[in-house]
């Protein structure tokens, strides 16, 4: 599947639950060709959720603003969002992470089911990253910060559309670290042995000759260690 993002295609392959796969797997959609384009495209619909109307306002300005998408739907908290989007059945839903009623990447599974054919965008002003993680294996095809969103917005929406994957740099740039330094290990298996001994008292002449290590080479797994 194509990657949207700025790290280089195929680092951060798009991760669904097989219950959401199989549900998605063969979907036509159906409920985004309302309105037509200047050059005769059916035009990409969106719906938004998101607590503050003053953020809605201007996401709606922002998407209406372009000739190929069209806002048809707006809702404050996940309840009003899932009845909106079970409606309107939009190409795109864009859902705030945090709502009144709850977390939109816990909402994820039940809006999808009521809207197979609907691809979702998440915005966020929380930098953690496993929650970035959480939505792209429950669904999202992009996952954006909100003091950037302005800029990324458009291209993530319709990235989604083409069901294809949007991230904002930093958060590509931050899952891909995250994802290195988890499976990292903490120590080499030779500076496990040396901890092992350390932890028995013994000193690095003897952890040397033990494992037939010079005490230089003991001392430069120390630092490592401590």
């Amino acid at each position: 599947m194509k990657t949207v993002s700025s790290v280089a295609s195929g680092e951060f392959p798009a991760i669904r639950c097989a219950h959401h796969r199989s549900l998605r797997r063969n979907r036509r959609p159906t409920g985004y060709a309302r309105q037509v384009s200047s050059e005769g495209q059916a035009k990409i619909t969106v719906v938004l959720v998101d607590d503050h109307a003053v953020v809605r306002a201007a996401l709606k300005a922002l998407l209406d603003g372009q000739d190929d998408l069209e806002v048809v739907g707006e809702a404050g908290d996940v309840a009003a969002g899932t009845e909106e989007v079970a409606e309107k059945r939009p190409r795109v839903l864009v859902l705030d992470v945090n709502l009144p009623d709850g977390l939109g990447v816990d909402a994820l599974p039940g809006l999808l089911e009521r809207s197979p054919e609907t691809e979702v965008v998440l915005l966020t002003m929380e930098r953690d990253l496993t929650l970035a993680r959480r939505a792209l294996e429950a669904g999202a095809k992009g996952y954006l910060f909100k003091d950037s969103a302005h800029l990324e917005l458009i291209e993530a929406v319709r990235a989604a559309a083409k069901v294809e994957q949007h991230l904002s740099p930093a958060v590509a740039a931050g899952l891909k670290n995250h994802g290195e330094s988890e499976e990292r290990p903490l120590l080499s298996p030779r500076e496990t042995e040396v901890l092992k001994l350390m932890a028995l008292g013994h000193t690095n002449r003897e952890i040397g000759e033990q494992l037939s290590l010079s005490v230089r080479t003991d001392e430069t797994h120390r630092p490592h260690i401590q």
